[in-house]
């Protein structure tokens, strides 16, 4: 007999709870396995710095992957860049020429030119981040009226503009440009011209236009890559002058006749055809009045260069040092003062001058332009031992300063730390001559009687800067005359003397 038993609220209750426990429990089990799975705080500290260790590993072998990676990326930027500044088939301007093409687009003319054949053809190159120059050798033929070079071995035409501002478009508009041309009878080019005047030196063709006239481009531009180019020719070298300005060469004459034993040509008037076995067109710019001595052939400098012009001008003084003569006036040191009239001048030049002459030294004034006797006035700045002028192509003359000897340049009102610099702060040391340098302030300069004082002329020279070269030289070099404040210029002028020879004998 089946017995029938009905549950109690109380067994339901119990059943209840343990149906709750059964479920908790299992809730903890699930937990635990899942975070058993994924969580590591329950894994042995052995095991955790396993892992860490993996993991730096994968990252250090990561970070030379891509250290690697950087490394070759540099060097094929680096080859890249090479190539670009190298000759490049099928590229055949230089300089402004043409497209104005840099000289990163001077080319060699076949890829395939074996070593032996590379000497004996010309190559056109960028020979500084100024100039383009372009070499040859073989049988070179100049003819000067058209501005063509035949040349063999040549295989194309190259073209160059043989002046040190590659990148100037206005200097480069005075400028000619010369063509390179195969020496060839085919139709390609015009019969070959027969030689009429030969000779056994180096043909160099160079361009006197550009900014020629002024005195700091004569040299930086011109005078100094001339000597750069032509120096290791020891005179087996003929100028060949383009942009001939007879006033300007006839000025200069005694330097080109120190380089070359030859006579200087007119070139673009010449209706010879000149044949030599080597040429050069355009010379090699180095840096502001300077020589970089390690890319010269021989190691020469800007030493050697201010030795030729010793030599050329007839420079007594190779170092700034006192007579020997106690009597002579030469013991007093000798302050030369730079005059300007048109901008730049100094306005109380003659209560500098007395103050100066209260400090001992024997003061003398000069005052260079366009037709000063380069000989007498070298002389001139060669006899003193300190030379002081308002930043401008005045100061050019310091080439003429013997070693030892100190330049100040009194640099204008209106932020031109960095035009002062480039210009002649720094190539004073490769002439070894010693620097100073005098500030005007704004209490020194005339814009201050020009402009009030809330102007951005004076209270933000920057942003007259920001608007070009034209408004910054338009103001804060024609416009501005100074007043130095002769306390501070004692100083400077007492600061000089304790550089010279004189003050360490007193």
């Amino acid at each position: 007999m089946k017995s029938n038993r009905n549950l109690t609220r109380g067994d339901g209750r119990r059943l209840g709870n343990a149906a709750l426990i059964a479920f908790m429990l299992g809730s903890l089990l699930v937990l635990s396995l899942v975070r058993a799975r994924f969580s590591p705080i329950g894994k042995p500290g052995e095991a955790i710095k396993t892992e860490e260790q993996e993991a730096m590993r994968k990252g250090s072998v990561k970070m030379e992957t891509l250290e690697a990676a950087d490394e070759a990326a540099a060097s094929a930027a680096a080859a890249e860049e090479e190539e670009e500044t190298q000759p490049k088939a099928g590229d055949t301007t230089a300089g402004g020429g043409g497209g104005g093409g840099g000289a990163s687009s001077a080319a060699v003319a076949a890829a395939s030119t074996t070593a032996t054949d590379h000497l004996t053809k010309p190559v056109c190159y960028e020979s500084s981040r100024r100039s383009d120059t372009c070499e040859a050798t073989g049988d070179v033929r100049v003819h000067g009226r058209s501005q063509t070079i035949h040349i063999s071995p040549l295989e194309q035409e190259w073209k160059v503009k043989p002046y040190c501002r590659k990148h100037d478009a206005f200097a480069l508009s005075h400028v000619k440009e010369w063509a390179l041309r195969p020496l060839s009878t085919a139709d390609t080019y015009p019969a070959v011209p027969h030689c009429t005047v030969n000779s056994s030196a180096t043909a160099f063709v160079l361009s006197t236009g550009g900014f020629t006239g002024n005195p700091f481009h004569d040299y930086t531009d011109v005078l100094i890559p001339a000597f750069i180019t032509a120096h290791r020719f020891a005179g087996e070298v003929q100028f060949l002058v383009s942009s001939f300005k007879s006033w300007w060469t006839n000025r200069y004459m005694q330097i080109f006749q120190r380089l070359s034993k030859y006579e200087l040509v007119d070139i673009d008037n010449d209706d010879e055809v000149r044949c030599y076995r080597s040429v050069v067109v355009g010379p090699t710019f180095h840096k502001e009045l300077g020589v970089d001595a390690s890319r010269t052939p021989s190691g020469y400098s800007m030493v050697d260069f201010r030795t030729m012009l010793r030599g050329a001008l007839g420079l007594e003084r190779a170092v700034a040092e006192p007579s020997g003569d106690r009597w002579d006036i030469r013991r007093r040191p000798r302050l030369l003062i730079i005059s300007r009239r048109n901008s730049r001048a100094f306005l109380n030049e003659r209560a500098m001058a007395d103050m100066a002459m209260s400090l001992g030294f024997d003061v003398r004034l000069g005052e260079p332009d366009i037709s000063t006797d380069v000989s007498k006035f070298a002389r001139l700045v060669n006899s003193a031992d300190v030379m002081v002028g308002v930043h401008g192509a005045g100061l050019t003359n310091m080439v003429f300063l013997p070693a030892g000897a100190v330049l100040i340049q009194v640099v204008p009102y209106g932020g031109l730390e960095w035009l002062a610099r480039g210009t002649f702060k720094e190539p004073a040391a490769d002439m070894q001559i010693h620097y100073l340098e005098y500030m005007i302030q704004l209490d020194e300069t005339t814009l201050s009687e020009q402009y009030s004082k809330d102007d951005p002329v004076l209270k933000d020279p920057y942003s007259i800067h920001k608007q070009g070269w034209n408004a910054l030289k338009m103001i804060y070099l024609d416009k501005q005359n100074v007043r130095p404040h002769l306390g501070r210029l004692k100083n400077t002028f007492m600061e000089a003397l304790k550089l010279l020879p004189h003050g360490h004998t007193n």
